[in-house]
């Protein structure tokens, strides 16, 4: 295996990181979504806003040199941290959010969601953040179990997405930024 490592992304890397995105979700989200509306999303533009965002990191997955996946994360906002009845948790300060997580399929099994998720968590926690949250559809059971041995688990709170072809359920996990490699 080539040098695997992470690093914070730049707008340069939009056209990759959409890529990417494009891929894994035909692979996952194909049936629910139209491939017509994949098709039709202008991800660059997108990505090229959301790593110049504040307050949020964007940060690259890179086996040799090739961009193998890419995590988004930063303070949780209000409405993504409130308990199922929309009362905010005493930490709701200090709770960080993955909004995305995501590694190109062919490059899965490598180790590459792993030092994204401990980097971001890191970085997390040098801003002061303790705990985490992400959403993850309750039928990707691959990523579920991901984010369960990475210690994470569901807190009871769960939303229906309409895609407008369809409904998607997602889950929300919770879990401790204290993430280090095991090697």
């Amino acid at each position: 295996m080539s040098a695997a490592e992470v690093r914070p992304a730049s707008p340069s890397d939009a056209a990759e990181i959409a890529r990417i995105q494009r891929i894994a979700w035909r692979a996952a989200y194909t049936d629910l979504l139209g491939a017509e509306a994949l098709d039709g999303l202008d991800l660059e533009s997108t990505w090229a806003e959301t790593i110049d965002y504040p307050g949020s990191a964007v940060y690259l997955a890179t086996e040799g040199s090739f961009t193998v996946g890419y995590c988004v994360a930063g303070p949780a906002p209000e409405d993504e941290a409130a308990t199922a009845d929309g009362s905010l948790p005493d930490d709701a300060r200090a709770t960080a959010l993955i909004a995305s997580l995501v590694v190109e399929p062919r490059w899965g099994r490598r180790g590459h969601a792993g030092r994204l998720l401990a980097t971001a968590a890191k970085n997390l926690r040098a801003d002061g953040l303790t705990r985490g949250i992400t959403w993850v559809a309750q039928s990707d059971h691959a990523t579920l179990g991901f984010y369960r041995r990475a210690g994470w688990a569901p807190d009871g709170t769960v939303r229906t997405l309409d895609t407008g072809r369809g409904t998607l359920r997602e889950v929300r996990l919770t879990g401790t930024l204290e993430l280090e490699l095991t090697r």
